[in-house]
């Protein structure tokens, strides 16, 4: 079978700083891989250049076997560590806008039947991530956990093949950071994503991850440690079939005590 997902001899150099050096991965269509490594090792800068938001110095990126667009697409879709929602919009509007940036690129607003659709699509994919109750509160008024949830519900309200997930968890609580991985063990599972996650949690990388990346320089200089950079030194498939569904308080129909409306 054919990867979703090749990055060939991928270097990604600013001036004599090189930052990723060959670079070379197949990524599998339904994986979940996991990237762990110490800070400066290239994680992120990796995740920018598979979005678009970075174009690499040397090396070719292909997605089905064809050259990924160099600009950020539909088909990848990310989630940072800080939430990035719009703070003026309700959580539908934070959700539909996506639609309308997608369907509407010059006026970024729908109308009529189409505006309808979008937010019966919008307030779908908001109860898919538990928030179905919260359509119309505002940023400022959801603790930590429901911005996250928000956040995944903006990404994944365009339907992307690529879910990338850039710290996600990391600024969250341990009760709450429980239920979003029970969260999105789901929506892997039920969306059928291939999912690319950055983080430094081992347990987190090992526990949700089909696969784990360990990147670091394979080479060191003292004197010039920007002279070599980081590349995939450690490649662990974990051979899991099926994610384990671990129930959380959204599947369950019933609120979250840390995740209440007005709380941090």
């Amino acid at each position: 079978m054919s990867p979703l997902l090749s990055l060939r001899n991928i270097w990604l150099e600013y001036g004599d700083k090189i930052v990723l050096e060959n670079v070379n991965l197949d990524i599998e269509a339904g994986s979940f891989v996991s990237i762990i490594g110490p800070s400066g090792a290239g994680k992120s800068s990796l995740l920018r250049v598979v979005l678009g938001q970075e174009v690499p110095t040397r090396g070719r990126i292909f997605l089905d076997g064809e050259p990924l667009l160099s600009e950020c697409g539909p088909d990848r879709g990310v989630v940072f560590q800080r939430y990035s929602v719009f703070p003026h919009l309700s959580a539908l509007r934070n959700t539909v806008f996506g639609l309308e940036c997608e369907k509407a690129p010059l006026s970024a607003r729908l109308f009529g039947k189409a505006r309808r659709a979008a937010e019966a699509e919008a307030a779908e994919m908001l109860d898919a991530v538990g928030l179905g109750h919260a359509m119309h509160v505002y940023p400022a008024q959801m603790s930590g956990g429901m911005q996250q949830r928000l956040a995944i519900a903006q990404a994944l309200i365009k339907r992307p093949r690529i879910l990338l997930l850039d710290e996600p968890f990391g600024a969250l609580d341990p009760g709450i950071r429980a239920d979003m991985h029970g969260l999105i063990r789901r929506l892997w599972r039920d969306n059928g994503l291939t999912i690319i996650m950055v983080t430094h949690d081992i347990r987190e990388a090992f526990s949700l991850g089909t696969r784990v990346l360990a990147f670091d320089k394979r080479r060191h200089d003292p004197h010039a440690p920007h002279r070599f950079g980081a590349t995939a030194v450690y490649d662990l498939p974990l051979r899991k079939a099926e994610p384990e569904e671990t129930p959380d308080a959204a599947d369950q129909g019933q609120p979250e005590s840390k995740e209440s409306v007005g709380h941090g």
